[in-house]
């Protein structure tokens, strides 16, 4: 597993850092599902992005990182005025993308978002397609940046797949940081010796903790974590590009190693080999911006509401099954403090829609949060683990996401319980999700562009083969305002 401790020869690089590096430059997608999938999520992200610059919380923190330190020729952040360095673009973007909690998701060992690698992504891939034309040279397409988000959120979920860093306490941004940097190296022309090199750099680098995410002080670092994730991730392949050497042993390497620091002296476990298995699997939030695990307990909720409604004072209590997961990381009593606070509790996402019938970012918020039905509801709610939905949940054939919610009444009646298996963002629900992805899309457009610039980017995203062939800049010159 590693060198002697005394050893001062130079080892051979872990195999996980070299099994990255090796799918980074020489592997080729082939899958058209994928493909197809990735601009789906580019819509999506970038719609995410666009519904957050409607709350002041996210676009205080926008722009340089400091007032004038601007670059006019830079990276155009969309949906705003900024053109900014690379890295601090990939802040912007990343922030944007995760602000709501409406991107995708990727759920196994380790819950993680792997669109969050959007930042790193395309802020690099417009610097060099704007530097490329500059100097006379072909620019990067959109399929680059398809290509990278893919490759990307296969870094990103392999390595959660089997390994839960969140049960040792850390965040899983860490993995954002991971892949950022080595697709970030690859798009900058890395082989496989940089790529391997910056890997080392994204593990030794270790890991934010969950301290923000949880109660009693979850906050929204939350939301802005990933951006900076990315941004760093992109920082680490620009030092690389540089010539920096990497540190071979960084996973393995006794007493001063990532698995020894971090990870309980555990080596990372993987079951498969990299491909496009994340991105065909990947889960949309198209209906509600929820954490993921809540996301079927909501529509069971929205389901019922009619039923309810009308009846919310002659609730006694309010049954919810779920996994395992959603137990530990969103059951939560008491005062909630912040949207944040808010979108991370599932009696609170559970509450809303059946009261109201809907569930948006608006209701996180603390006019709507003060209406006393919510938390008058929320104490009379009964979280369990049901462990079919634990099963369930980690079966590489499923996937499910499972949740039931069933209401009963003060007079001894109750209606039917819901259980919802599947999110409408499931694989196994994308022919009725897509509609739901493509309206999100063009109502995030309608926020922020005016008629004709809209049309004009819902155009472009809506022929694969003619994004695919659209220069980035082109494509990012589309979002600026």
């Amino acid at each position: 597993m590693s060198t002697a401790t005394g050893s001062a020869q130079r080892p051979d690089y872990d195999q996980p850092l070299k099994d990255i590096a090796d799918y980074v430059v020489d592997t080729e997608i082939t899958s058209s599902e994928a493909y197809e999938t990735a601009r789906y999520d580019l819509m999506d992200s970038l719609a995410c992005a666009m519904l957050a610059l409607q709350y002041p919380a996210c676009t205080k923190l926008l722009g340089p990182v400091v007032e004038g330190a601007d670059m006019p020729n830079g990276v155009k952040v969309p949906g705003t005025h900024y053109r900014l360095d690379p890295v601090t673009a990939a802040w912007n973007i990343g922030a944007m993308v995760r602000w709501l909690d409406f991107n995708d998701t990727w759920l196994a060992a380790e819950w993680n978002h792997p669109s969050d690698n959007l930042g790193a992504i395309l802020a690099i891939s417009d610097h060099l397609s704007r530097k490329a034309v500059a100097e006379g040279r072909q620019p990067m397409t959109v399929r680059d940046v398809l290509t990278a988000m893919i490759k990307a959120h296969e870094i990103q979920g392999i390595l959660g797949l089997e390994n839960s860093f969140n049960r040792v306490g850390l965040d899983h941004v860490m993995l954002v940081r991971i892949a950022s940097a080595c697709v970030a190296m690859g798009l900058l022309g890395g082989n496989v010796d940089d790529v391997t090199n910056v890997a080392s750099h994204a593990f030794i680098d270790g890991s934010a903790l969950r301290a923000y995410r949880h109660a009693p002080q979850a906050g929204p670092r939350k939301s802005w974590a990933a951006g900076d994730a990315s941004a760093r991730g992109l920082r680490l392949a620009l030092i690389v590009d540089k010539g920096e050497i990497g540190y071979p042993k960084a996973l393995s390497a006794p007493t001063w190693g990532f698995q020894d620091v971090l990870f309980k002296g555990n080596p990372l476990k993987f079951t498969q080999g990299y491909g496009s298995y994340v991105m065909e699997n990947i889960l949309f939030k198209l209906s509600f911006p929820a954490e993921f695990h809540a996301q079927t307990a909501a529509e069971a909720a929205m389901t019922l509401h009619p039923e309810v409604a009308d009846r919310i004072g002659d609730i006694d209590r309010v049954v919810i099954e779920t996994q395992e997961a959603g137990v530990r990381i969103i059951d939560k009593t008491g005062p909630l403090n912040n949207p944040a606070d808010r979108d991370h509790c599932l009696q609170y996402m559970t509450a809303v829609p059946l009261i109201f019938g809907r569930l948006t970012a608006d209701d996180y918020e603390d006019d709507v949060a003060a209406d006393p039905r919510i938390d008058a509801l929320r104490e009379k709610m009964e979280v369990t683990e049901n462990e079919q939905f634990t099963k369930d949940y980690f079966d590489p054939k499923k996937r499910a996401i499972g949740n039931a919610v069933q209401v009963f009444f003060t007079d001894g009646s109750n209606t039917e319980r819901v259980a919802v298996d599947y999110p409408i963002g499931h694989r196994r629900r994308r022919d009725e999700g897509i509609p739901v992805l493509v309206d999100k899309f063009e109502d995030a457009l309608r926020r922020v562009f005016a008629p004709r610039q809209a049309e004009a980017i819902r155009t472009a995203c809506a022929d694969q083969e003619q994004l695919e062939s659209m220069p980035v800049h082109t494509f990012v010159d589309l979002w600026a305002r």
